[in-house]
C-alpha cells in the first residue's frame, strides 16, 4: 500500500471515529437531561412560611437519602476496586518468570542433614559407617618381598629370554 493510501485511509477512520465521539456525547446530554426531568421536578416555591419549612423538611430528607445511596456506592466501588487490584496481583505473580537461584554447594555431615529434614524435634544420630562392608586388604606376594629392587630388574622386565634369543641366533 502506498503512503498516500495510507494516510487517506487514516484520515477517514479518523473522521469515523470523531462523528461517533460527537454521537455519544449528544447521547449522554440528552440522557443527563432526560433524568434530570425525571428526578428533579420543577420546584414551586410556596408563599407562606408554614408550607416553606415544609419544603425544606422535605429536601433535607432526600439530600439525606441521596448521601445514603452515594455513600453505599462509594463503598462498593473501593471495595470491587480493592478486589480488581488483588486479583491483577494474583494475575501477575502467575505470570512472573521466576528464576531459579543458584545454588551453592554445602558440606554438610549426616547429623546435620537429618536434622535439617527432620526439624529439630527429631534427634536421630546414624552412623554411615557402620553399615559398610568390610574388605580386607590382600597383600601381594611382591610386596612382602622386600629387598633390593635392582636384583631382580631383568626377571621383571623379561629380558632374558630376548638376550637367549639374540645369543642363539648370532
Amino acid at each position: 500500500m502506498s503512503a498516500t493510501r495510507k494516510n487517506q485511509l487514516k484520515s477517514l477512520l479518523l473522521q469515523v471515529g470523531q462523528a461517533m465521539v460527537e454521537e455519544e456525547a449528544q447521547q449522554a446530554k440528552t440522557e443527563k437531561m432526560r433524568y434530570v426531568k425525571e428526578s428533579c421536578p420543577a420546584l414551586c416555591v410556596p408563599g407562606s412560611l408554614q408550607d416553606l419549612q415544609e419544603l425544606c423538611r422535605k429536601l433535607h430528607k432526600q439530600i439525606d437519602l441521596v448521601d445514603e445511596e452515594r455513600y453505599d456506592m462509594e463503598i462498593k466501588v473501593h471495595k470491587s476496586n480493592k478486589e480488581i487490584d488483588e486479583l491483577k496481583l494474583k494475575v501477575q505473580d502467575l505470570n512472573r518468570k521466576f528464576k531459579k537461584p543458584v545454588l551453592r554447594k554445602v558440606r554438610m555431615s549426616a547429623d546435620a542433614m537429618l536434622a535439617a529434614l527432620l526439624g529439630s524435634k527429631h534427634k536421630v544420630s546414624m552412623d554411615l559407617r557402620a553399615n559398610l562392608k568390610q574388605v580386607k586388604k590382600e597383600v601381594r606376594e611382591e610386596e612382602k618381598q622386600t629387598g633390593d629392587w635392582r636384583k631382580n630388574i631383568e626377571v621383571k622386565s623379561g629380558m632374558d629370554s630376548r638376550k637367549k634369543m639374540f645369543e642363539t641366533e648370532a
